[in-house]
Formats: C-alpha cells, sequence, structure tokens
C-alpha cells in the first residue's frame, strides 16, 4: 500500500509538471541593466515635481532635455550627453514658458530643435545652439497658439519633416504645419483628455488613449476613426504601436 501511495503521489507530480506554461526561449529573459558609475551620470538637476501624466525628458544622439523645478514660469535643461557629472543650479536653462512645461520632445528631423508644450496654452519650437547652452534662452523660434486650455502632449510625425501634433485639454489634436505657422487639420473625436498619442513606424496611423477610457486609431490625414475600443475596468495612460498596425497597451 505504501508502494502505491507514493506511485500515485509521483504521477500526480508528474501531471502537474506536465500541466506547466511552455516558455519560448530568449536571450533576453535574463538580461539585468547595471548602473553606470557616478562619472557617467547626471547628478544635481532638480527635476520636477508637477503631477502630470507624462515624461519628464528626451534624449537624442546629442543632447538631455529635462524639465526642471523653476518660479516664476516652465523652464528645462539641455545637457550635451558628453557633459557628465554634477549639474551647477544656474545651469543655463531654456525658460520661456509663462507655465509649467508638461511635455519635450526632440525633432526627429533636426538634432537642435525641440518643442515643448505648457500650462500657458502655448506649443513653442527651439533651436539649440551648437555645443549646448551658454546663458538662459528665451528666444523662441516658434510659438505656436492654438488651443484654449493648456498643451498636454506633443509629437513629431514620424517621416515628415516640419509636421507637429499638439493634444491639448480642450480634449483637441491640432496637426501643425510648422512652414505655415498655423494648424492644418483637428482631431476632434475625444470627451476627455487625451493621456497618450503613438504613431505608427510610417506616420499613416495615430493611436490615442484618453481618460474617457476609449482607444482610438485614426487617420490623421482625413481625421476618421477607423477603430475605437473601451477599456471599462481601467484607465490607459500609454499606447505605443510595435509597427504598422499592431499597438501595446500600457496600464
Amino acid at each position: 500500500m505504501r508502494d502505491l501511495h507514493k506511485a500515485e503521489v509521483l504521477g500526480s507530480k508528474r501531471g502537474l509538471m506536465s500541466w506547466r506554461p511552455q516558455y519560448r526561449s530568449s536571450k533576453f529573459r535574463n538580461v539585468y541593466g547595471k548602473v553606470a558609475s557616478r562619472e557617467l551620470c547626471f547628478d544635481g538637476i532638480p527635476i520636477t515635481k508637477n503631477i502630470h501624466d507624462n515624461h519628464f525628458c528626451a534624449v537624442n544622439a546629442r543632447f538631455l532635455a529635462i524639465v526642471t523645478e523653476s518660479a516664476g514660469g516652465g523652464s528645462f535643461l539641455v545637457i550635451p550627453l558628453e557633459q557628465t557629472g554634477r549639474i551647477e543650479p544656474n545651469y543655463p536653462k531654456v525658460c520661456g514658458h509663462q507655465g509649467n512645461v508638461l511635455d519635450i520632445k526632440w525633432n526627429p528631423f533636426i538634432d537642435n530643435v525641440i518643442a515643448s508644450c505648457s500650462e500657458d496654452t502655448s506649443v513653442r519650437i527651439w533651436e539649440i545652439p551648437e555645443g549646448g547652452l551658454k546663458r538662459n534662452m528665451t528666444e523662441v523660434a516658434l510659438e505656436l497658439f492654438g488651443h484654449s486650455r493648456r498643451v498636454g502632449l506633443v509629437e513629431w510625425h514620424l517621416t515628415t519633416n516640419n509636421i507637429l501634433l499638439s493634444a491639448g485639454y480642450d480634449y483637441k489634436v491640432l496637426i501643425w504645419n510648422l512652414e505655415l505657422g498655423e494648424p492644418v487639420k483637428m482631431l476632434d473625436c475625444h470627451s476627455d483628455v487625451i493621456s497618450c498619442m503613438s504613431f505608427n513606424s510610417d506616420g499613416s496611423l495615430l493611436a490615442t488613449a484618453c481618460k474617457d477610457r476609449w482607444l482610438r486609431v485614426l487617420e490623421p490625414r482625413s481625421g476618421k476613426v477607423l477603430q475605437e475600443a473601451t477599456c471599462k475596468n481601467h484607465r490607459v495612460n500609454r499606447m505605443v504601436f510595435l509597427g504598422n498596425t499592431s499597438a501595446e497597451i500600457r496600464r
């Protein structure tokens, strides 16, 4: 009897083993990041404490931009990537906005051009000097007004230069032609604040996540909503295209 019971236990264990999920092996499963040495870090930066569902930094091949705490308006730092170490409190800033800066994005075509948006309802385009800032920058290359409330998101078109999108707390997405300095299209299909915008790889589709719990895939050129779905049990904060057709949703 004792041997029979032992055989049954072993059999049940084998059965449990056979029901375990099978995972595809991947060379990335056990990859761990390594903290850089202090000499290769950026230290002493007063990162913004403004509560907003967005990124506070942006990086490209030449510069790191970080939204910072400031008094009397919004500002952000622009630091050359090779200039690591401690950043002095009086380091020059981009400081032309009259309200908190809510988003910053580098132009994918021109390394020293960056867009910012703010609680002051404006979108601004800045041209960073070669080698970075030597003094506070207030001279704006282009100033765009079209939203009636603060602007929370900016996004550059991935394949067409001088096309920029902005999303405001007026629930609208404006498509700007920077050569004209004016919006050429308004996407007005959202009923609440837009929390994320994402282009597919060729810029022909735009996915948006909204606080009304709806996910939408739009055609920017026509403004048509191609697909939409609702998430009843959670609010989506991030939606990212993984190619031209599929998107990854993050809560």
